[in-house]
Parts: structure tokens; sequence; C-alpha cells
């Protein structure tokens, strides 16, 4: 390291449990989940096919229509944030982290009433965050003005969009037919939105996820005159893999919390806990001796986990701070798992992959199941 103590943090997984869309999306009615895990899918699908202009977490864009449609506003979604818990251990990880002089980042895929909201919990002020710019309000004025109807929308604007919520739906009991969904779903979004003729951009709505959460990592390093070598990403999901890989590529440390599948392969090292407290772990060994001596206490960590678990106290003291070792004395349920993802093997990962979504469920319960 050269001294500067940077990391950046995803939100919704590391941070809070909630998952903000698709809490907003239950406001439309009992079928809102649905509609969102279907479009959830869909985003997995096409991103994993790398489609041209597409990102992992447009799902944010997708949903627009849907928030306009039902009159959502704003003040939903703030409120909707406001019931959000914070991980357990995030709060203490923040206080030790802000001490110890780190830059703390937020780069998130989430709507910005939400990010600010968790930043404001946890210490972090807005210009340290990089997140999805939304306005409904603004949107629905645009909206409005285009189609020169102040108070209702188009019958056949409505009814398109109505019509596509009752296929969504039904797609929910197909949802493991990746076919169907794209076939309907291309159709709606790239065929009959655009030829309503209306003025608004399925994608005016620019999401922070995929490709540009590794820009604004790469941006934010650049302004600070810092390499990625010198930094710490944490992550989660596939909104994060392209995050988490542009970090470990240049040597810094990407750390993948209760992850999924999707995001796994990219990770550096891997943390599955119910509390994100034991991350200071690895932030203490980052600061004392780079990315070395992170995978070296990672390592030392996933191959003697049965007797640290047993005897807490005996735990080498450059594999835990004091802190940590207090607590796992008093909270020994909450053990956590370390992995060294950059050097596992595929049937290692396989097994890492069921630790994180065991782990993945309990934190996150409901949302825990999305990409």
């Amino acid at each position: 390291m050269n001294g500067e103590k940077t990391i950046f943090f995803d939100l919704e997984g590391p941070l809070s449990p909630q998952d903000n869309a698709y809490e907003v999306m239950k406001l439309i009615g009992e079928k809102g989940a649905f509609i969102f895990e279907v479009i959830s899918k869909y985003d997995d699908i096409i991103s994993i096919e790398s489609r041209e202009g597409y990102e992992p977490g447009d799902t944010l864009a997708l949903i627009v229509p849907f928030l306009l449609l039902h009159g959502i506003t704003d003040g939903d979604i703030n409120r909707v944030s406001e019931r959000a818990k914070i991980v357990d251990g995030a709060g203490d990880l923040f206080e030790k982290l802000q001490a110890e002089n780190w830059d703390i980042y937020i780069v998130s895929t989430s709507y910005k009433h939400h990010a600010y909201n968790i930043g404001r919990k946890l210490g972090v002020p807005e210009s340290n965050i990089v997140c999805t710019n939304l306005s409904l309000n603004i949107l629905r004025n645009g909206l409005s003005k285009t189609l020169r109807k102040k108070k209702a929308l188009p019958k056949r604007y409505v009814y398109t969009i109505k019509k596509a919520e009752e296929d969504i739906f039904a797609l929910y009991s197909h949802i493991d037919k990746p076919e169907l969904i794209v076939n309907r779903l291309d159709e709606f979004f790239f065929h009959q939105l655009p030829s309503l003729g209306y003025d608004n951009d399925i994608f005016e709505t620019r999401v922070i996820g995929g490709e540009r959460k590794a820009e604004a990592v790469r941006e934010i390093a650049e302004e600070k005159g810092i390499g990625l070598r010198d930094v710490i990403a944490v992550g989660d999901s596939i909104t994060d893999y392209k995050m988490l890989n542009e970090v470990a590529t240049h040597d810094g440390i990407s750390v993948l919390f209760n992850g999924n599948e999707y995001a796994i392969p990219y990770a550096s090292v891997g943390l599955a806990s119910v509390d994100i407290r034991f991350l200071h772990v690895l932030c203490d060994a980052f600061a004392r001796g780079g990315k070395g001596e992170v995978m070296e206490i990672v390592t030392k960590w996933e191959e003697n986990r049965g007797s640290f678990e047993k005897n807490p106290a005996d735990i080498p003291d450059n594999c835990i701070t004091t802190d940590i070792r207090d607590f796992i004395m008093k909270h020994k349920k909450a053990f956590p798992y370390f992995h060294n993802i950059e050097h596992a093997g595929e049937s290692t990962k396989e097994e890492i992959i069921k630790i994180h979504k065991r782990f993945r469920m309990q934190v996150r319960e409901d949302a825990g199941k999305l990409g």
C-alpha cells in the first residue's frame, strides 16, 4: 500500500439487507413482488449474455414504467427505505474504519433515496456515494408534458403496461424457462414501449451497476492519485462482479460478503457471516501489509477454522484484532467463514457458494434469492 486507506462498499447486501426496489414494487399490489422477480431474472439472463448497452442492475430502469403507472412517488421510496435495517456489525465496522482514517465510499445500484439514507445512518457523506439518480416526479412531469395529458396517462399507454404486467406475472410460474421470459420482455421493453410515441428512453435512468460500478471505482482512484492495488472493494451480487473483478485483476482486494454464484468467481476473498464487523480483520491486515498479508491471513482462517472456533483465545494475534476476539468470545454463534477464492479450485468454489448462499438467505431473507 502507498499509505492511503480506501474502501468501496456495495450497499444492498453488505450494508443493508433490504432490496429497496423490490420492496418499492410491492407497493403496486400483491403482484408487484412476482413481477420484480421475473424482471430481475430477465436482468440476470441478458447480463450473462453480455447484451450490448445493458448492464447488470438495469432492472431499476426497467421497473420505472410500472412505478409511474401506479403513481409511486419519491416520497414512497423514501418511506420504504426508512424501514430498512443495517446489517449487523456495519455500524461498529464503520466507526472503526472512520477512526482509523479510512476513506469510505458507497457505490450502489440503489436509487439515491435509499443510498443516501443508509449512508447517512453510517456516517458516509453524499459526496462519497455513487448511486442511481432517479426522480419519479420529474419523469412523471416530463411524460405528462410529452403526452400532453396533465391528469391521466393515455389509454394506450395504460393498456400496454397493464397487459405487460399480466403477462410478466404469468411468467412467474415459468421462471425457470429463460426463453419465454426473454421473448416477452424483449418485446415489451424494446418494441412496445418505444412504439408508444413518448420521448422517455427506458434507459434514461442511468443505473449504477456492472461496468458503471467499475468505472466509478476507477475514476475515484484516479482522482485520489492511487492505484486499484491500494483499495478494497466489497460486494455480493451480479451488479458487483465487474467492480470486484476490476479491483482483483489490478492486485487490490475484492471481498465477497455472503455472495451468490454470479459474483464469487470474480472475488479475491470471501467472508460469509451474519455480521460484517469481521471484515475489519481483513482491513487491518491490508493496512499492515497489503494484499499479501490479507491472503496469508484468509488462508490461515480457512485452514484452521475448526481450531479457531474451538479456542478463539488461541487465534494468532496477526489473524484477529482485540475487539473481534472479544466479540467472538461473547458471541460464538456468530463465527465467520473466510475463503481464499483466488486460489480455490472449481469444487472448492462450489462449496464456498453453498456456504455463502446459506448466510445470504439468513441475512437478506426474501431478497437473498435475487441475483
